[in-house]
């Protein structure tokens, strides 16, 4: 299989698996992504999602045989790999181990957040390909980091460490090597035992809200959080935390 998918205690795991390749997309393999974004989209009772790849790489890109050979890796709905656009509706960790380059990398970039090992190395190298990181890298990379620094890792196609993504703010925990899809998925749980109203209302106000004008700042924001606090969930976190007992959410 190309693509390996498993659920469990609501979060699921979307596994890249083209080791021999390094995980590099074909068209078999979008489509199986594809399918699993769906999946996670449909699906209520995963609350979190987790993509790596297996054999000790995330993703190296687009299988430039598979180009050669004229397979279509861009679908037409949810873009390179069926996720660089993608409506994500749940949210999304990327743990990387070992090289995340260009599509690899651009699948990274559409992800929420990112545990990465120690040995990754990142790179938007389709320049030294003659061709363009069009699946998220030109427009998600300058909106996630400085300008001067995505210029050059969109203009020089170099590899980087991991730090220099850490020190920029593109990875949120470093984790020791081969602990990073473990890591994710704990951090994953976490997000997963929240109220998953709360969750996909205050991901949605801190996606959209990069674009609102200034002035319409919290009268956009209080348009769509205000449901939460009328919501069976809102009443049953407060009584959870007055009788000191977990949670159980219902989503409404």
């Amino acid at each position: 299989m190309s693509a390996e998918f498993k659920v469990e205690d609501g979060v699921a795991v979307i596994t890249i698996n083209r080791p021999e390749a390094r995980n590099a997309v074909d068209r078999e393999t979008a489509l199986a992504v594809e399918a699993a974004v769906k999946q996670v989209n449909a699906d209520p009772e995963i609350r979190c999602a987790v993509i790596t790849g297996a054999g000790g790489n995330f993703c190296a890109g687009m299988d430039l045989k598979a180009f050669l050979r004229g397979e279509v890796v861009r679908l037409p709905e949810t873009g390179f790999a069926g996720v660089t656009q993608s409506e994500l509706e749940k949210p999304f960790i990327a743990a990387v181990e070992g090289y995340a380059l260009a599509g690899g990398f651009e699948i990274m970039l559409a992800c929420d957040m990112v545990v990465a090992s120690s040995a990754a190395k990142f790179g938007l190298t389709e320049v030294k390909r003659g061709l363009v990181a069009n699946a998220g890298g030109l427009v998600r990379l300058p909106r996630q980091m400085p300008i001067k620094l995505a210029s050059e890792f969109v203009l020089t196609g170099e590899i980087f460490p991991v730090e220099r993504l850490a020190q920029a703010g593109l990875v949120n925990r470093v984790v020791p090597e081969g602990e990073a899809l473990s890591q994710a998925i704990a951090l994953a749980k976490v997000i997963a035992a929240n109220g998953p109203m709360a969750v996909a209302t205050s991901r949605r106000v801190l996606n959209e809200s990069l674009e609102w004008p200034k002035a319409e700042l919290f009268e956009r924001q209080f348009a769509i959080t205000a449901p939460v606090f009328a919501s069976e969930d809102a009443r049953e976190g407060a009584a959870a935390f007055a009788e000191k007992r977990a949670p159980v959410w219902k989503g409404r």
